[in-house]
């Protein structure tokens, strides 16, 4: 095993990797502008990146369905003035560097081999600029595009991010600490509406949620199931929360499985095969889960489970609780 677990601060690091060919497109603040909000009121955008994509078009169309507007998926004027009252809420922030935001464990580069993996005492973030990335919902070359190629990754210095600074962090205190740390670096916000049911819905590739009145509350972008491992359709429920957990990979159970591969107990890290959280299912082997490739949400395939950004799964984590119906249809 050769992969790396640090821990240094990288002091003299610098947003831009010295192998950059290329300079950052520019970031449509207008754009990300119109993201921040959307991800600060529970339609996720997917990566705050300030670009359109299905991501946007699918939280402007969760976003416009429960304010009651046509649901166009387009920033259009009635979309826009149903905004306006958010506005308060910047598109970028300024955040100061701390000793905890740029701490490891780093591994770099993670084995590929689950063996490897399971070796490891935590399948971490590669880099300190993977991690803040994450922290702020967004992409490597999103901060980049921001800052200075020159602005250094050193405690004490201040880097401009996409805001998703969350309005609360008084997180229950019957949380496990180590998940209460876990939702304070994603900053995910300590208040959020109680669902009554969520409906995974095939056809758009999202994972809505809603209260008893059958009203939309929140949204978000998902990955679910495949032709080798297809969406379970049908009514079940969520019969917990395992916060940060170890995964156990079982090749029987997937057919993409190497020749050869054996069970294995993977530690757990945000860069694990199902992220930050795990939703278990009433379906045996099925759950809802956060990914270490947020950029792939809604444009890959899964085994069978849906899969959401860490951020995104960490919100719904605090939205649900064990009994929770879960409807998926096509």
């Amino acid at each position: 095993m050769k992969a790396l677990v640090a821990t240094a601060l990288l002091a003299g690091a610098t947003l831009a990797a010295p192998t950059t060919a290329q300079a950052p497109q520019p970031v449509d603040r207008n754009i990300l502008h119109v993201q921040v909000i959307l991800d600060s009121l529970g339609f996720g955008p997917g990566v705050l990146d300030g670009k359109g994509g299905q991501s946007l078009t699918a939280a402007l169309k969760g976003f416009q369905e429960a304010k009651g507007l046509p649901r166009t998926g387009k920033p259009d004027a009635a979309t826009l003035r149903a905004l306006y009252p958010y506005r308060a809420k910047r598109p970028t922030a300024r955040f100061v560097l701390t000793r905890e935001a740029l701490a490891g464990p780093y591994i770099n580069p993670l084995p590929k081999d689950y063996g490897e993996q399971a070796k490891l005492p935590t399948i971490g973030y590669a880099t300190p600029m993977e991690k803040l990335a994450e922290m702020f919902h967004t992409q490597p070359a999103v901060l980049i595009a921001l800052n200075s190629p020159t602005t250094r990754l050193k405690v004490g210095d201040a880097i401009t991010v996409p805001n998703a600074l969350p309005a609360s962090r008084d997180y229950d205190p019957k949380l496990p600490d180590h998940w209460r740390q876990t939702l304070n670096m994603l900053n995910v916000d300590a208040t959020q509406p109680v669902a009554d049911h969520i409906v995974v819905d095939k056809s758009d590739s999202v994972l809505r949620v809603l209260d008893k009145d059958d009203r939309l509350i929140a949204q978000f972008s998902a990955t679910m199931g495949s032709k080798y491992d297809p969406l379970p359709l049908g009514t079940w429920k969520i019969n917990g929360a395992d916060y940060n957990p170890k995964f156990h990979y079982n090749p029987a159970l997937f057919w993409d499985a190497k020749k050869g591969d054996e069970k294995e107990m993977l530690p757990p890290g945000p860069n694990g095969p199902v992220g930050v959280v795990w939703l278990d299912l009433s379906k045996e082997h099925y759950g809802i889960h956060g990914t270490p490739h947020p950029e792939l949400i809604g444009r890959t395939e899964s085994h069978g489970c849906i899969r959401l950004t860490n951020w995104d799964a960490a919100r719904l984590a605090q939205m649900v609780k064990p009994g929770t119906k879960a409807v998926f249809q096509a």
